[in-house]
C-alpha cells in the first residue's frame, strides 16, 4: 500500500472515511478483499505469499493499514513480513495502542514501514523511521513511502480532493473517490520527492496511480466508507501491469456494537 488518504472523525456523516492504493509487483499472488476463511470477522486483502495484509477492517471497526518506507538505500530481507502488522492486529486483541508498543519494541524486525491502526474512537501511527507512537488527530490525513502527511504532491493534493469530495453527494461518493485514486498526473519534477531513487523513479512513482511498465504498479485501489450508523462499503478494484483492469469486489456489512 503506498498511498493511504483518509478523513478521520472528520465529518458528521461518515467517521471514517478511506481512499488507498496498494503498489506491489504484479508477480506477488494476492486475495482479492473478502471475509478471511480463517478470521471470519476480518474483511480485506491478503498477500498470499507471506499470509499478512495491506488494510483492512474488523466487524468491531478495528481498523488498520501499512504502507512501505522509501529512502533508496539497498536493504537484505527483512526478518519479517510488513503484512504480518496488519494482519495480527486485525485478529487480535490488543487496543491500538498497546499494540503499536509491542510493534515498536521490535520494529527493526521490519523493512521500513507507517502503519495506522485503531477504530473508530482513536487511530494511531508508528513508522520505524520516525521517533514514537502518535495519536492520529481528528481531520484529514495522508500517508504515502514516508512520515504520516508528509506534503508529497500525491499526498497533498489527494487530502485537498478528499475534503471537497466528502461535502458532496453520499451515493456519488464510492466512485468520485475512484476516479480520484486514478489520478496518473505528475507534479512538476521541483515538487517531488528526493528519496535517494533518481529523478526518472521519482517521477514514475509521482502518480496517485502507477501503471509505468509490467513489473510494479498499482494493484488494487480500496474505498471504505463507515457512516454513522456504522454501515461499512468497502470496494476495491484490482489492475494487472500497466493499469489494466481486472475487476471490482464491493461489499455492504453493519459493524457490531
Amino acid at each position: 500500500m503506498c498511498l493511504i488518504l483518509l478523513s478521520f472523525l472528520n465529518n458528521s456523516q461518515y467517521p471514517l472515511v478511506v481512499a488507498a492504493n496498494r503498489d506491489e509487483a504484479y508477480t506477488r499472488p494476492s486475495a482479492c478483499a473478502a471475509f478471511w476463511t480463517d478470521f471470519p470477522q476480518v474483511y480485506g486483502g491478503r498477500d498470499l505469499e507471506m499470509g499478512g495484509a495491506w488494510m483492512g477492517i474488523t466487524r468491531s471497526g478495528r481498523f488498520a493499514a501499512v504502507t512501505n518506507y522509501r529512502d533508496g538505500q539497498p536493504k537484505g530481507i527483512a526478518p519479517r513480513s510488513r503484512g504480518d502488522l496488519v494482519g495480527a492486529y486485525l485478529t487480535g486483541n490488543l487496543p491500538p495502542q498497546p499494540y503499536l508498543r509491542s510493534v515498536h519494541v521490535r520494529q527493526s524486525e521490519y523493512a521500513g514501514f507507517g502503519i495506522l491502526a485503531g477504530d473508530l474512537e482513536a487511530l494511531w501511527f508508528l513508522s520505524n523511521y520516525g521517533n514514537s507512537i502518535e495519536a492520529v488527530a481528528p481531520g484529514l490525513h495522508g500517508l504515502s513511502n514516508h512520515l504520516l502527511d508528509t506534503p508529497w504532491p500525491k499526498v497533498a493534493d489527494g487530502k485537498r480532493e478528499l475534503a471537497a469530495l466528502i461535502n458532496n453527494d453520499s451515493d456519488a461518493l464510492p466512485e468520485k473517490l475512484f476516479a480520484m485514486l486514478a489520478d496518473r498526473s505528475v507534479a512538476a519534477p521541483a515538487a517531488l520527492p528526493d528519496t535517494g531513487v533518481g529523478i526518472l523513479r521519482e517521477k514514475q512513482l509521482g502518480p496517485k496511480f502507477i501503471a509505468v511498465d509490467d513489473r510494479y504498479g498499482t494493484r488494487a485501489s480500496t474505498v471504505l466508507i463507515v457512516n454513522r450508523q456504522r454501515q461499512v462499503i468497502y470496494a476495491e478494484r484490482s489492475f494487472g501491469a500497466r493499469g489494466k483492469f481486472l475487476g471490482e469486489v464491493t461489499s455492504r456489512f453493519q459493524l457490531t456494537l
